[in-house]
Order: C-alpha cells, then structure tokens, then sequence
C-alpha cells in the first residue's frame, strides 16, 4: 500500500511510524508512506497557504492550489497500477471513523489524506478533489494531522504480514463489532487478585464459552448500542437474555462475587 500526506506540519509524522509494527511495515516494504508539505506549492515568498474567509468570519481557510498542485506532484509520480487513490479528507464533517471503515480502506492500493487546519480548506477541495470525507469524533481538534495517524494506524496494523499474528486483528475490541474479552498474563495472583480459573483449566472450549460470554457481558454493560447492530448467534442471544433477565442477572453477579 502507497500511503501520501499532505499536511502543513510533516515533522509530525516522524515519530509515531519510527516504531514497533508501523516501522517494520515500512522497513519491510508493507507500506510506502511519504509526507507532502503544502507550503511547498505555494509561489510567493511568504509561502501563504491559507487566507482570510470570503464573506467575513474568524479565522483561516487553507487555498485551494497548493492543496490541488500538491495532488499533481504525487499523480505525476504514481504508478498506474495501482489504479484511483482514495482521497481522504480529514474533517468533522465527515463520516465517522469505526472498524469497518479501516477494514474498507486497508482494502485499497493508494491512499491520500488532507489534513485540513485552521477553520478547514476551501469547498472547491471538498468539491473536485477529495473522494472521502472521514472524521475521527464528534469533538474539535487543531487540525488534521492527529485524525490521520489515527486512520492510518487503524488501517496499516489490518495489512497482511503486519502483525506477527493474523489473529491479533480479529480478536481486537470492534473487530467483530463487539468489544473485546479480559485478558490476562503471569503471575496466576497478584496482591491476591486470581486469574480466572477457568483460564487455566487448558479446556480450550470452556475457555471459548467464557471469553464468548465475557464478550456480551462488557459490550453489554459498556456499549449495548452496538449489540442491536452486531449479528448475533441462537448463543450469543442466550447469552443477553440470560444477562439481561433481572433474576438471572442478580444470580450470576452473586455467583460472581463468591467464585
């Protein structure tokens, strides 16, 4: 996968891809990743990228020719094979970010992102060059820089040969669209805390009952809205009804409690 920036402040992806996985990736030719400095497009000698709003109003607003010369430096040097990118916009009015939106881009060859700043860019960029609009929150951040690692986070570690592991990916929290199940590690008690027992029983199928049953138990308790979205199985369903009847329920955190 190609993977192209264009951003007012490239020093800010130097460090957060210069470790662990994300390095490997780049170091093992998994991804190719180069940043863009919009300021670089620009033809006067202040190197203006932004300018005052048409109409009135508070703030900037990036221009649109660096922003769409930027894009022509990087067509210019594409490879043909890799066909259309995706051109993603990073902004609050787009669509918002989850699991399957990353699984969907890691699906892609070559990806663009614009990172806006600022009070955002020009419509016209909005308009006739980004073909994605993707927001990371219903929350307002400095620019676009931070939305852009997150994304390209979410979507490198769902690359093939990134992980050292393919099952990391789909047992992660919103993998499946439900959250993910306790983990544990050595030593077997600390300050007199006890792993599950039934962790260490080496019954690999009570081990995946439990985790299947810990799975509806935490989205339950911390995201039911995404249980009416999820595809459910006759057991995963047992699973809510028998959380949710209050009787059962009050039996079993009871149960829970004295194990």
């Amino acid at each position: 996968m190609r993977i192209d920036i264009l951003t007012l402040f490239p020093r800010m992806f130097e460090a957060p891809f210069s470790f662990g996985i994300f390095k490997r990736a780049l170091d093992n030719g998994l991804v190719a990743m180069k940043t863009y400095n919009i300021r670089d497009y620009t033809h006067d000698k202040h190197h203006t990228a932004d300018d005052y709003p048409y109409g009135g109003g508070a703030g900037m607003v990036l221009k649109p020719e660096p922003i769409f010369e930027a894009w022509e430096a990087i067509k210019a040097n594409a490879s043909s094979d890799r066909g259309e990118p995706r051109i993603v916009l990073l902004t609050p009015q787009g669509r918002p970010f989850s699991q399957s939106v990353a699984r969907e881009l890691a699906r892609e060859r070559h990806l663009v992102f614009i990172c806006g700043h600022y009070e955002g860019v020009d419509e016209r960029v909005r308009e006739h060059l980004a073909t994605d609009e993707i927001s990371i929150g219903d929350y307002v951040l400095t620019g676009g820089e931070i939305p852009a690692m997150v994304v390209i986070d979410a979507v490198i570690r769902l690359l093939p040969g990134v992980l050292g592991s393919e099952e990391s990916s789909r047992h992660d929290s919103h993998a499946s669209g439900l959250l993910e199940y306790p983990q544990y590690t050595r030593p077997e008690e600390y300050r007199g805390w006890r792993v599950p027992e039934v962790l260490l029983s080496g019954n690999h199928g009570e081990i995946a009952r439990w985790r299947r049953e810990q799975i509806i138990r935490r989205t339950l308790e911390r995201r039911p809205e995404l249980l009416d979205k999820a595809d459910l199985g006759l057991e995963d369903k047992k699973i809510v009804e028998r959380l949710t009847s209050p009787t059962k329920a009050g039996h079993q955190a009871q149960s829970d409690r004295e194990s």
